[in-house]
């Protein structure tokens, strides 16, 4: 039997000034992503998003809009074969000082537009990089520049 689990989390931004940055965790395996994890019994996905945010970064955001959902599927020891779907959505910070959740997550962090797009090329997820090409655009970001090609 497969067993279906379902995630959420998002591209967290501040805007300072004229400045937008964005809210990149180091996972457990020293990779950059973005806060995420498991919906809970009783949640709905925008809340689980939320919450999960809150509880790796300390962050309180409030949801803009859904950027998208990924689907794939893994074996799991325990579980066999798991079909995974994780929604994503793009999140503005409105409270909360940055602290990590060190029991999930190594570090988080707060970097510019440009810096994480850069940053995240060089280390982060391919599966990943549509989703932060999402959020940039959504923020005014992006565009036709050439240098920020998927």
């Amino acid at each position: 039997m497969t067993k279906k689990e379902i995630s959420a989390g998002g591209v967290v931004y501040r805007k300072i000034g004229q400045e937008v940055h964005i809210l990149l965790i180091v996972d457990r395996y020293r990779k950059l992503a973005f806060a995420k994890g498991r919906m809970e019994a009783g949640e709905t996905i925008e809340q689980a998003a939320l919450r999960e945010i809150r509880e790796e970064t300390n962050i309180v955001g409030r949801i803009i809009q859904p950027l998208t959902i990924n689907y794939y599927q893994f074996e799991h020891s325990e579980h066999g074969h798991v079909e995974k779907e994780t929604h994503y959505f793009l999140v503005e910070a409105i409270s909360g000082e940055l602290k990590a959740q060190t029991e999930e997550i190594r570090d988080v962090q707060w970097h510019t537009a440009e810096d994480a797009w850069t940053l995240h090329h060089q280390n982060g997820y391919e599966n990943n990089r549509v989703i932060l090409k999402m959020a940039l655009e959504s923020l005014g970001f992006l565009g036709d520049r050439s240098e920020m090609k998927v």
